[in-house]
C-alpha cells in the first residue's frame, strides 16, 4: 500500500500569485512545510510506502532547468523519509499520459513498487492531484488552500495539512 503524494504544496510551500500556486524556482526557495516529517514518519509506521508524483509544466516553459527540479528532489528525499518520487516534464498540450490529471505517474510508480491501489491513497492540493487519484483507483485526500482553481468533485476527505490527512489515514487504518 501506498500514499501518493504531490510535491509543490503538500510536502514544500508554494508561492501564491494571483490566487494561484507556483512552485519554487531553486533549491534556496525549497521549504519543507510544517508537519512533513513527521506526517512521513507516521505513514511509514503504519507500512505506507511514500511516492511523490509531481506535475513540473515550468520545465517546458523555460522558467526552471531540469536539473534544478532533479536537485530539489534530492534534497527532499534526503530530508524526508520519502521512497521516491516519480516526475511529469510535460506542459498539458503535450497530452501526454503522466500529467495528472491522467494517472499515468501514479500507475508507472505503482508498477515499479507494486502497490495495491485500492489499498491506497493520493493526497494533493489541486483538483488534479485528485482526479488522478481516483482514476487511479486510490482514496482521495484534498488539502484545501483556497487557491482561485476549480475544486475536485468528490474527495474522500477534505483538510487544509498534510498532517491532519495522515490522522484520516490513522484512524482508516484502525477501523
Amino acid at each position: 500500500k501506498a500514499v501518493f503524494l504531490d510535491r509543490d504544496g503538500v510536502i514544500n510551500k508554494v508561492f501564491v500569485k494571483k490566487g494561484l500556486p507556483t512552485s519554487p524556482y531553486s533549491l534556496d526557495e525549497l521549504e519543507i512545510l510544517p508537519g512533513v516529517k513527521e506526517s512521513i514518519t507516521r505513514l511509514k509506521k503504519l507500512n505506507f510506502i511514500c511516492l511523490v508524483v509531481t506535475n513540473q509544466p515550468d520545465v517546458p516553459r523555460g522558467k526552471i532547468n531540469k536539473n534544478t527540479v532533479i536537485e530539489m528532489n534530492n534534497f527532499l528525499k534526503k530530508e524526508i523519509e520519502l521512497d521516491d518520487i516519480f516526475v511529469c516534464y510535460h506542459d498539458d498540450k503535450d497530452n501526454c499520459n503522466c500529467r495528472k490529471p491522467k494517472p499515468g505517474l501514479l500507475l508507472q510508480a505503482g508498477k515499479k513498487w507494486n502497490v495495491d491501489f485500492k489499498k491506497s491513497f493520493m493526497i494533493g492540493d489541486r483538483w488534479r492531484d485528485i482526479q488522478s487519484g481516483e482514476k487511479a483507483g486510490c482514496k482521495t485526500i484534498y488539502l484545501d488552500y483556497n487557491y482561485r482553481d476549480k475544486k475536485p468533485k468528490n474527495p474522500d476527505f477534505v483538510t487544509d495539512t498534510l498532517l491532519n490527512a495522515v490522522l484520516f489515514i490513522e484512524k482508516l487504518q484502525i477501523n
